[in-house]
């Protein structure tokens, strides 16, 4: 049975996930999550692919993209080969490094895009790789460390995000930082992932 053709076009906002095959690993390390950032960044700066939230796990990792004028398929494409062959080579393994292709889950901007970065942003809670929210704030390979001011990105769109929440910086730092402190106790969000 063939796939279904994706949905894209120009200032289209997706959520996409990405697992590794057997929910193996995809980042063993800091060195393999530092490639993929490098990567994620070049790809998306060359592109002029915006990007609102990301999230690295162990075994998978969500990114928050609006398509630019280079068509998701192809970023997509060009950040996850980049990132298998390099997986591949630096840890002397073979074959599939992903589950399947990568689920894209096309979102309706004004409804859903601040409650997917706040979703987005609190997997690395949810899957106990931070304890807590002030670890959280901390964190290199998550986009809410940036969004909150403690790391930066020049390839992440954080002053789109920070506009939601007011009109001058610092208030609107913690302005979001409160709402996604109000997101922990919501848990695991299916209607987010596509799974309802």
């Amino acid at each position: 049975m063939p796939r279904k053709a994706r949905i894209d076009a120009p200032g289209a906002l997706h959520h996409i996930i990405f697992r590794g095959i057997e929910r193996r690993k995809i980042f063993r390390d800091n060195k393999d999550r530092d490639n993929f950032l490098d990567r994620l960044g070049n790809v998306l700066s060359d592109t002029g692919t915006p990007c609102y939230a990301w999230a690295l796990i162990p075994n998978h990792a969500h990114l928050l993209l609006k398509t630019g004028n280079t068509p998701l398929s192809t970023v997509m494409q060009r950040i996850l080969t980049g990132h298998a062959a390099y997986f591949n080579r630096r840890h002397r393994r073979h074959g599939k490094l992903f589950q399947n292709r990568y689920k894209s889950i096309l979102c309706q901007e004004d409804a859903y895009l601040l409650e997917l970065v706040r979703y987005i942003h609190l997997n690395p809670l949810r899957a106990k790789v931070v304890s807590d929210l002030k670890k959280l704030d901390q964190y290199l390979y998550c986009g809410h460390s940036r969004i909150v001011g403690k790391r930066k990105s020049n390839w992440q769109d954080v002053s789109y995000i920070l506009q939601q929440f007011g009109k001058r910086e610092s208030p609107a730092r913690r302005n979001y930082r409160d709402f996604v402190k109000k997101g922990i106790e919501l848990g695991r969000r299916p209607e987010l992932t596509g799974a309802v």
